[in-house]
């Protein structure tokens, strides 16, 4: 493992230490129905704390995207449902439109866009990636696969790969993108309140799929 990666999962690890205790004081303060001002300045708290994540992330994409896309920092059970080594902003947002009732018929319609419009971006993203990973495909199956001794042509091969390699790093860091766009965007259209709630939920699922892991891994066996 990389050091880059080594040092990611130990970032990741403070990260979810945190996250976990910004999910408790949010849920604390929608209880105890604190002014909105003060619930806002949470809400704001949250959202710099996801805008850092993003800033790790795109750290590690740059030094080993490998790691990053291969979803090693995520339990095993988020794997699963991971889309370009992370959350897909289509699904969640159609998870958390029915978190949101009360709402008014102007915010449905807006995060009903929201969703359409992420929809067309990971679409586009995911068009984008199969194309690199066929042409990274074609690029180290060129020519002999049966000539070791032509080391020429093999030179010339990896570095062509690893050229198409370097264009990971954007496909994902774009993805990274969306995601973080998705959430500021949500967060324009909503009240504090509904903020709040759809960060509660939004963790409240994560935490849900990090259980379900523990729980595969600890259940009974014949």
């Amino acid at each position: 493992m990389s050091s880059a990666a080594v040092m990611f999962d130990m970032e990741y690890a403070r990260w979810l230490d945190e996250d976990n205790k910004y999910m408790a004081e949010i849920q604390g303060a929608l209880q105890a129905q604190v002014l909105d001002a003060d619930l806002g300045t949470i809400v704001e708290d949250c959202m710099r704390h996801h805008d850092e994540l993003f800033h790790l992330r795109a750290m590690l994409a740059r030094s080993d995207v490998f790691h990053l896309m291969t979803g090693m920092w995520a339990t095993q059970s988020e794997r699963c449902f991971l889309w370009m080594a992370g959350f897909r902003p289509s699904e969640v947002l159609k998870m958390l439109i029915p978190q949101l009732d009360p709402s008014t018929e102007q915010q449905l319609l807006g995060m009903c866009n929201l969703q359409q419009s992420s929809e067309q971006a990971e679409e586009a993203l995911e068009q984008g990636l199969k194309q690199l990973h066929q042409s990274l495909a074609d690029a180290v199956g060129a020519g002999p696969l049966n000539d070791g001794a032509d080391v020429a042509n093999y030179t010339g091969l990896m570095a062509l790969a690893l050229d198409r390699l370097d264009n990971l790093e954007s496909f994902y860091r774009q993805a990274d993108n969306l995601r973080q766009q998705t959430l500021h965007h949500m967060r324009r259209i909503l009240t504090t309140r509904q903020t709040a709630r759809c960060f509660v939920s939004l963790g409240e699922y994560h935490r849900r799929l990090r259980a379900l892991s523990s729980i595969w891994a600890s259940r009974p066996r014949e």
